[in-house]
């Protein structure tokens, strides 16, 4: 994209104020420099502490017009048209008189061309001149000047160093250009700066350190969280079609451009009992394929003031495509988007804002969406073409049980030679993942307070002592199961 030549087309286009959202306000006036002399008008920069200054000229600052009704007076009372770029104005916008003397200037557009250019990093128009405005967004760089960018640090870091190279590798070298891409030059030049100067070296912790500031530099107030810890698949026992589904789509996820005939696939729901592992499952398939895991909370999304729910839905779905290739995870989805309309129609508008941005995305953001009720979601979100598939978790089989049991033991250092385990999988039937450990943490107190190492009668103790939720909750954990036969792929 051609910034200059675009700016150029609206300011031709005779719209009397354009609106720049950018913390890069020095790219904004180098770029209104640039197409100055085609223009033939005069180019101003106003900023309250210098007041007005001639850019196309070498003129010195008009102090007396530094306050925001002298800029707009003085602009109003001018016969010759120009070009007038306004930083950090907007907070002067809530006032009317002000707001008053802006629409006259842009009413007047056709016999004194004046454009405005209101330029800050969030700039809110009062609705008496927003049909007056058109929004200008930057372009973004792309991985090619994202390359070149890391390539000039590192042989700057080079002539600094008395010559030595940074140490690096391809592979890392364009993870690293690729984690950069979604971020403006300076954001990107600073993270790529950053990492080659601590050490002189570009490697998979730079890589994950540049992730971890890029998300901090889209603050979305808590409706998206960035998941640290992400799980490997090896630590999460069965779901051996889900892994082998997830395996066979690898390739096609990773790769730059999709193999020939093959879909990006898209996202996945898991639907299942509560506490098999529908979590642990979200968090290990972006383990799997060594991406970022966001995770979207919809208890932070609703907002009381109308219209707010869905606009932080769409910033919470634009950083996600910022951040791509990421897995995106909805946890327990029922809960903000239900089929019942009970919310004056916000969970409506939700689902709409959400369908939209699924049909229309073309970022590598992996949806893993968990429920526990499927029955509460719309049929026109779980259709096949919006998500791939539907895996049903269900409570662990014997083996995936016995295998559950090693795993908790593995990550608290107990050595499994002297437990029963097969006689612990058995005394488990029904238990779910959750279950089982909470088992073993029981187990491991009651051991402890004996003075007495973990053994395997510690363990059983605990599992007779325990009402699983499948015995609890039977009615409904078998209705579940009863649904999900023959409309869900069984995940183990």
């Amino acid at each position: 994209m051609n910034d200059a030549h675009d700016l150029e087309i609206i300011i031709r286009s005779r719209i009397p104020i354009i609106v720049i959202e950018t913390h890069e306000e020095q790219r904004v006036v180098d770029l209104f420099r640039s197409i100055a002399l085609r223009l033939a008008k005069p180019l101003f920069k106003w900023t309250v502490t210098q007041g007005l200054r001639r850019l196309d000229m070498d003129y010195p600052p008009q102090r007396h017009n530094a306050e925001p009704d002298a800029v707009i007076g003085q602009i109003r009372a001018t016969d010759k048209a120009g070009v007038y770029l306004l930083l950090d104005f907007h907070p002067y916008l809530r006032d009317p008189a002000l707001v008053r003397m802006i629409r006259e200037v842009a009413q007047a557009h056709d016999s004194v061309a004046h454009t405005l250019v209101l330029i800050g990093p969030e700039v809110e128009i009062p609705s008496e001149i927003k049909k007056l405005c058109a929004r200008f967004e930057l372009s973004l760089p792309d991985r090619k000047r994202l390359g070149e960018l890391v390539q000039d640090i590192a042989s700057k870091w080079s002539r600094e160093n008395t010559g030595r190279r940074v140490k690096t590798d391809r592979k890392t070298l364009d993870l690293l250009v690729r984690n950069l891409t979604g971020l403006t030059l300076s954001d990107a030049r600073r993270l790529a700066r950053n990492a080659i100067y601590d050490d002189g070296a570009i490697t998979h912790t730079d890589v994950t350190r540049v992730m971890e500031a890029k998300y901090k530099l889209f603050d979305t107030d808590g409706v998206l969280s960035f998941e640290y810890d992400t799980a490997r698949f090896s630590d999460v026992a069965g779901l051996e079609n889900l892994k082998h589904w997830l395996e066979q789509r690898r390739v096609a996820y990773q790769s730059e451009e999709a193999p020939r005939g093959l879909d990006k696939p898209k996202g996945i729901m898991l639907l299942g009992v509560q506490g098999c592992g529908k979590s642990l499952a979200a968090r290990a398939v972006a383990g799997m394929w060594g991406v970022p895991l966001l995770r979207l909370d919809f208890g932070a999304l609703y907002n009381k003031y109308i219209g707010e729910t869905e606009r932080n839905l769409r910033e919470a779905l634009k950083t996600a495509g910022v951040m791509s290739p990421c897995v995106l995870w909805i946890d327990e989805i029922e809960k903000g988007i239900s089929a019942a309309d009970e919310d004056a129609g916000t969970s409506q508008r939700i689902l709409g804002t959400l369908l939209t941005w699924m049909a229309e995305k073309q970022t590598g953001v992996f949806i893993v969406a968990t429920a526990n009720d499927i029955s509460a979601l719309p049929p026109e979100l779980i259709r096949k073409g919006r998500l791939d598939e539907i895996f049903f978790v269900d409570l662990p089989d014997r083996q995936t049980r016995r295998r559950v049991f090693e795993v908790h033991m593995r990550k608290r250092d107990i050595d499994t030679g002297s437990l029963a385990l097969d006689k612990l999988a058995d005394a488990s039937a029904g238990f779910s993942g959750s279950e089982i450990e909470q088992a073993v943490v029981s187990a491991l107190y009651a051991a402890h307070s004996a003075g007495e190492p973990l053994s395997t009668q510690h363990l059983l103790s605990e599992i007779r002592l325990t009402r699983p939720l499948s015995v609890v909750m039977a009615e409904r954990v078998r209705h579940l199961q009863d649904w999900a036969k023959g409309r869900t792929v069984p995940a183990g």
